[in-house]
């Protein structure tokens, strides 16, 4: 049977295009925790250049990593809204989206550099509110958990001071009183306000996804724990407790090895685990154990991740992107189907991977979308398709 032919699920959308997104390799290190050979730079230089490409081979958004002292697998790593903020002003059309930590910014100064960033960059800037944390990094800068109650909260003052005027809030962790920011973002047709992402595979997390979330990102899953998440959140979302203005859209992030053979991208994964730096890795996954507990049913965004899924820190393998050119846009467009709107890449070579996979898997993903609107008595809204300027032939 086809991927054209298997069922889809109510909550996809077939009409609009995919979108495609990359993880901003702004630590040193790469994306998995390897000695493998991975030809990427965290410096600007090179980030810069990747985003340049990523934009002319199709990519609509890029988002920035997180970290302070704690580190998994790299000992250096670059603010990611000042190093967004860099990559707005180098390119044209690219969506940047800055990771931040709630405890660690007020809602209200982050809307004031989101809305400084969307204004300089005419309308490309996005927030992703970040609740996983490593325990070191919030115990020595003094903060506390209850991770999810304070990013509710940080989401709803950030998104009332994107959109009103006089806004007033009282709530566990902020109070604000009659205060209005001015300029107010920037007027993108179809946009309420700059996009706010939120993550987490964790039960507390899909819950207060539906209620404020624009967007919703998971780990990379199996197709049957990516519909469980979606079921989650749309959940939250329908129970009447919905306080953003559109209905959730959803994204997954994946890991790609796309080779000239199955066998060839799956020899690569075997050596990037069998290379693994099991010190790293096992220190991450205790310490995202004990994150995990700290939940209020237990059960933390790595919950069932193995030693193997957690050499690319969020579980990327478990997407299924690696195989051929055709095997990895076939499982793209069954992504799509289960409800998945965006996909967050990441690479072993982030410069000539990205393009490689503009020119040879983005074009055979449109092919089967098309194919699939059409199956189901539906068109591919190709108007919504974002430019590209890199050769696909």
């Amino acid at each position: 049977m086809s991927v054209i032919d298997t069922e889809v699920s109510p909550a996809a959308d077939l009409e609009t295009p995919l979108k495609f997104a990359y993880w901003v390799p702004n630590v040193s290190g790469g994306l998995v925790v390897s000695t493998i050979e991975q030809r990427t730079g965290w410096d600007f230089e090179y980030n810069k250049r990747l985003a340049r490409i990523a934009e002319d081979a199709g990519f609509e958004y890029a988002l920035s990593q997180t970290r302070y002292a704690a580190s998994y697998g790299a000992d250096k790593q670059h603010e990611a809204t000042a190093f967004t903020l860099g990559l707005l002003g180098a390119t044209e059309r690219l969506k940047i989206i800055a990771a931040v930590h709630p405890g660690m910014w007020h809602p209200g100064v982050l809307a004031k550099w989101l809305i400084t960033a969307d204004h300089i960059s005419n309308g490309r800037a996005a927030v992703n509110i970040v609740s996983g944390w490593l325990k070191d990094e919030f115990v020595n800068f003094g903060l506390h958990d209850e991770r999810y109650a304070r990013t509710e909260e940080f989401i709803t003052v950030l998104r009332g001071l994107l959109t009103q005027r006089e806004f007033s809030f009282r709530g566990r962790h902020y109070d604000v009183s009659d205060f209005t920011l001015s300029p107010a973002p920037v007027d993108v047709p179809g946009r309420a306000h700059p996009e706010i992402f939120f993550g987490g595979n964790s039960t507390a997390a899909q819950a207060a996804a539906g209620r404020v979330a624009d967007w919703y990102f998971s780990n990379g899953r199996s197709l049957e724990g990516f519909q469980e998440n979606i079921a989650g959140v749309l959940a939250s979302a329908s129970s009447g407790a919905r306080t953003a203005p559109v209905k959730p859209r959803f994204g997954i992030n994946g890991f790609v090895i796309v080779r000239d053979s199955e066998r060839e991208a799956t020899d690569t994964l075997r050596e990037i685990i069998a290379k693994a730096h099991r010190p790293a890795v096992e220190g991450f996954a205790a310490a995202v154990r004990e994150a995990g507990r700290a939940t209020q049913d237990g059960k933390g965004m790595w919950e069932d991740s193995t030693f193997e899924d957690l050499v690319q820190y969020n579980d990327g393998f478990r997407a299924g992107l690696i195989g051929t050119p055709e095997q990895v846009a076939e499982r793209i467009v069954l992504l799509k189907k289960v409800g998945v709107n965006l996909v967050l890449t990441g690479y072993l070579h982030f410069q000539e991977e990205v393009e490689a996979f503009g020119r040879d898997v983005l074009p055979i993903v449109r092919e089967l979308e098309a194919d699939l609107a059409a199956a189901n008595g539906r068109e591919l809204d190709v108007a919504l398709l974002p430019e590209v300027r890199q050769s696909v032939g």
